[in-house]
């Protein structure tokens, strides 16, 4: 197990190099791309979805913020003003397509039209598959692949109307390269990728092709209040080695809003994943799933058992970074203590 940890960073970098990874820093021209348009931005109380409101408001960006919290977006809202954007609060569970319904006729009531619709939310189940009950891994499928259904069909209805738009899907690095203990997660990333391929395909043929693009960011992993927030059936904390930071994928986010890629790997290791995974995929795959063994089921502290965010909202994950990197470089200097 530790020579396949030993064995990722390497494989990593060396398939990194057969494509640069794309340079997501937001520039002063793309200001003038940004200011006066309407984001509407799912799972925006925490993680990559705060992080993007804050960014595109900083721009002079209207800002539309949905999720569960409603409290917690109304603090979201005032840091996006003071940034100097202007946002509207919707208190939203993506799953409900109502609801969702409901968000993008706020959104167009508010500001006039959608520019940008970002679906974002996101949850998860950590743990051995067989041990994950049928209930939890339905509603990982209702929020993170039906749910990004949903506002896609409410976004791509105003953007064929309208005739411009961009759809910004937040995948994953496991939209390619699948991993263990997270397998019904793994398969809505799956979707995700696939449901965005195909959506560009069919404005490609309706001659839209170059004025309403379809773009799925691709995390590695990253320090946010995922881990916080997971549902966890494996008994131990859940973690992973090599987070990226969130600011980071929050800050791509914003710029695929603009310079929109079909497939956008964010850093480094994710570009080094999806490369390695096109030269050498059973090897890749057997890495990272013995990597992510080791951090999660070997190396986490012990845990119980809990359904996290899944069916309500929790009190604790409410800034964009989760902490986690902090959390394990505490523990490991613990366990170096008691040696």
């Amino acid at each position: 197990m530790r020579a396949a940890r030993a064995a990722l960073a390497p494989l990593l970098a060396v398939a990194s190099l057969t494509a640069c990874a794309t340079d997501t820093t937001l520039r002063r021209g793309d200001t003038a791309r940004i200011a006066g348009r309407t984001y509407v931005i799912t799972g925006a109380s925490s993680g990559f979805g705060r992080g993007a409101a804050v960014r595109a408001g900083r721009l002079g960006a209207n800002v539309v913020l949905a999720a569960r919290r409603t409290e917690l977006l109304e603090e979201v809202a005032g840091e996006v003003r003071a940034a100097g954007g202007r946002a509207l609060v919707v208190s939203t569970d993506v799953s409900d397509a109502a609801a969702v319904e409901r968000l993008a006729e706020a959104a167009t009531a508010r500001f006039g039209r959608i520019d940008v619709w970002v679906n974002n939310a996101g949850v998860g189940a950590v743990g051995p598959f067989e041990r994950i009950p049928v209930a939890d891994q339905a509603r990982i499928i209702d929020v993170n692949l039906k749910g990004v259904v949903y506002g896609a069909h409410a976004a791509m209805r105003r953007f064929v109307a309208q005739g411009h738009g961009t759809l910004v899907n937040v995948g994953s690095v496991e939209s390619v390269v699948p991993l263990p203990y997270q397998v019904t997660y793994t398969a809505t990333k799956y979707g995700v990728l696939g449901l965005a391929r195909a959506l560009n395909e069919e404005m490609r043929l309706k001659g839209l092709g170059k004025r309403i693009r379809v773009s799925t960011v691709m995390p590695f992993a990253a320090d946010t209040p995922f881990w916080t927030h997971t549902a966890n059936y494996s008994g131990r904390r859940p973690q992973m080695i090599l987070l990226d930071a969130a600011d980071k994928v929050a800050e791509a986010i914003v710029w695929a809003s603009v310079h929109p890629r079909e497939e956008l790997p964010v850093g480094w290791k994710a570009q080094g994943a999806v490369s390695a995974h096109n030269l050498f995929p059973d090897l890749t795959e057997k890495i990272a799933a013995d990597v992510y063994h080791d951090a999660q089921m070997r190396d986490a502290p012990p845990a119980a058992d809990t359904t996290g965010n899944l069916y309500r909202p929790v009190e604790a994950g409410r800034g964009v970074d989760g902490g986690v990197r902090a959390r394990m470089k505490a523990d490991k200097e613990r366990e170096k203590g008691r040696r």
